[in-house]
C-alpha cells in the first residue's frame, strides 16, 4: 500500500459549470462595451482617453473587451499579505482561504451587558485585542466605527487601534482619499518605509463603489493611488438588485463584476502589474417586504467566486454574517451556512464575520463563535490521511475483536489530530449541568472576557506608535478638528 497517495483532495464545491461561468463573463463584457460605466474623475477618463476610449455624456465610457482581456495578462493570479513582523501570512490566490471580521459597523452588542448600543474607539480596540487572540482569525478589520471621535478623522483613529492592537494583516476602509494616504502612511510607519510596505504589505485597502455602472471620485482616486504604488486593494461596487441592477442574481451580479472590471482596467493602465482583488460576491437585492438588503441570502452565495475563479485573480469576499439582530440560533445558522459555502469554494479573503442585522451591528460574541465554526471547517476541508499510519491495519489486526484500542499508543500518538471544540458543548448532560447550564453565547461572552482579561498584544515601539499619532494628530490640523 505504500504507492498510495495518503491524502484525498481538499474538499471542494463549485456552482456554475464552465459555460455558464464564460457565459456571465461574456455579459459582464458587453455591459462594459455596449451600456459603459459613469466615471467622476478626470484622471481616470484621461486614462482611458490615452487608449482610445472617448466618454460620451460627459463621462460615460464604454469599454472594450479586449482591454478587459489585456488587464487580465497583466494583474498578478495572487497577492500574499504579510504581518507585522514582515512573515508571510496570506498567500492570496487560487482556492486559498482566510477569515476575518468587517469593518464600520455602526452599533455593537455590548457583550457586558448584551445591549445593542453606539459603537465607540474602546470597542475597536477590544475587536482588536479579540481578533489578535482567536487563533482561526487570520486578518483585522476595524469591526465598528466609533461615535466618541471626530467623525471626519474616525478612519485615521481606526487605522491607528488596528495597527497597534494586532500583529495579523490589516483590511482598512476609509472615506477619501486624504484617509487612504494616511493609513498607507501609518502602514509605511510599522512596516519600515514605502519600499519596505510595497515588498511586504502588512495592510489592504477595501474600496466601496457607488454601483457597477456609477464610479464616485473617491473609489476611483483610491484605485489609482494605490495602483501607482503597488499596494493590494479590493474594488467592490455596491449594487442593489431591483434598484441599481436588475432583480434577478444573474443580473445583478453582471452589473457589480462589470464595474469590478472596469476598476481592473483603470488599475492596470495606471501601472501594469498592481494588485488588483476582485469582489467574491455580487447579486445582492434588497428585501421588497422590508426594503433591507439581506447578507445570509443563498441566492447569490457562490456565483461571484465561480466567476472569479475563472478569471484566475484573488477575490475579496463575504461570510459568517447574520441577518438576525442578536446573537441567537439564526445567528449562528446563518454564519455557519454563508461559511460553509465560502470555503468549500475557496473564497480567499473571507470577511464579515460577527457582522449581525445586516451589517449594522457587529459582536465579539459572534465573532467567537464563527472562529469555532472555521475551526470545524478547517478539519472539515482538511486533505484526509490514508496513510498505513491511520489505517492501522496491524493495529486491528493485533487488537483483533476482543480487545480496545484505549490503552494503545497509537491512540495516545493520533488522539489530539482531531477537532474539539473550545465553545461547541460535547459534555454529556450532568456535566453540562455542572458547569452551569451556559448556552452557546454565553460560553462564548466568557471566551470573549477571558481574552480581554489575559491576552497580551505585542505591543509596538514607542517611536513607531508616536508616529502614528502625529499622522492622525496632522490630519485632524489639517482638516481644523
Amino acid at each position: 500500500m505504500d504507492n498510495i497517495n495518503p491524502t484525498l483532495p481538499t474538499a471542494t464545491f463549485r456552482r456554475l459549470s464552465e459555460d455558464q461561468t464564460n457565459r456571465l463573463l461574456a455579459a459582464a463584457l458587453e455591459v462594459l462595451e455596449r451600456t459603459g460605466v459613469r466615471l467622476f474623475d478626470e484622471e481616470a477618463l484621461a486614462l482611458l482617453g490615452r487608449v482610445g476610449v472617448q466618454p460620451t455624456e460627459g463621462n460615460r465610457v464604454r469599454i472594450p473587451a479586449e482591454l478587459v482581456e489585456r488587464a487580465l495578462k497583466t494583474a498578478p493570479d495572487s497577492v500574499t499579505l504579510f504581518d507585522r513582523h514582515g512573515e508571510p501570512a496570506m498567500p492570496v490566490g487560487g482556492h486559498s482561504r482566510f477569515y476575518g471580521p468587517g469593518s464600520d459597523c455602526l452599533y455593537i452588542i455590548d457583550h457586558r451587558t448584551g445591549n445593542r448600543r453606539e459603537a465607540q474607539l474602546k470597542d475597536v480596540v477590544e475587536g482588536m485585542q479579540v481578533v489578535d487572540a482567536l487563533p482561526h482569525i487570520d486578518f483585522a478589520m476595524c469591526m465598528f466605527l466609533p461615535h466618541d471621535v471626530t467623525q471626519r478623522v474616525a478612519d485615521r483613529y481606526q487605522m491607528e487601534a488596528m495597527l497597534a492592537n494586532t500583529t495579523k494583516p490589516i483590511w482598512y476602509v476609509t472615506t477619501d482619499l486624504s484617509g487612504c494616504q494616511d493609513a498607507v502612511k501609518m502602514a509605511e510607519v510599522v512596516a519600515g518605509g514605502p519600499q519596505a510596505l510595497r515588498e511586504r504589505p502588512i495592510a489592504a485597502c477595501y474600496v466601496n463603489v457607488t454601483t457597477g455602472l456609477v464610479h464616485n471620485q473617491e473609489a476611483l482616486q483610491k484605485l489609482l493611488y494605490l495602483a501607482d504604488r503597488g499596494l493590494p486593494f479590493a474594488y467592490v461596487p455596491s449594487t442593489q438588485g431591483g434598484v441599481t441592477a436588475p432583480v434577478t442574481p444573474a443580473g445583478a451580479l453582471v452589473v457589480s463584476q462589470a464595474g469590478a472590471l472596469a476598476g481592473l482596467v483603470l488599475s492596470q493602465l495606471q501601472r501594469e502589474g498592481a494588485p488588483f482583488i476582485m469582489p467574491g460576491w455580487g447579486g445582492n437585492m434588497l428585501d421588497m417586504r422590508t426594503m433591507v438588503q439581506p447578507y445570509a441570502d443563498p441566492d447569490k452565495r457562490v456565483l461571484a467566486p465561480d466567476l472569479v475563479h475563472s478569471l484566475n485573480l484573488p477575490m475579496f469576499a463575504l461570510a459568517g454574517c447574520s441577518d438576525a439582530k442578536v446573537v441567537d440560533g439564526q445567528a449562528a445558522a446563518e454564519a455557519a451556512l454563508t461559511l460553509m459555502t465560502d470555503t468549500l469554494c475557496g473564497a480567499n479573503i473571507i470577511h464579515d464575520l460577527g457582522y449581525l442585522e445586516s451589517g449594522l451591528t457587529g459582536s465579539l460574541v459572534q465573532l467567537a463563535i464563527c472562529n469555532e465554526i472555521v475551526g470545524w471547517l478547517n478539519h472539515f476541508v482538511a486533505p484526509v490521511d490514508l496513510s498505513d499510519e491511520a489505517l492501522a491495519l496491524d493495529l486491528i489486526n493485533e487488537v483483533g475483536p476482543d480487545g480496545t484500542f484505549l490503552e494503545s499508543d497509537h491512540t495516545f500518538d493520533h488522539f489530539r489530530e482531531r477537532w474539539y471544540p473550545d465553545l461547541f458543548e460535547r459534555n454529556n448532560y450532568d456535566g453540562w449541568q455542572a458547569a452551569g447550564e451556559l448556552s452557546l453565547a454565553e460560553r462564548a461572552v466568557a471566551q470573549v472576557e477571558q481574552i480581554l482579561q489575559e491576552h497580551q498584544v505585542e505591543s509596538l515601539p514607542e517611536d513607531v506608535t508616536a508616529g502614528l499619532y502625529r499622522i492622525r494628530e496632522n490630519a485632524e490640523q489639517a482638516l481644523g478638528v
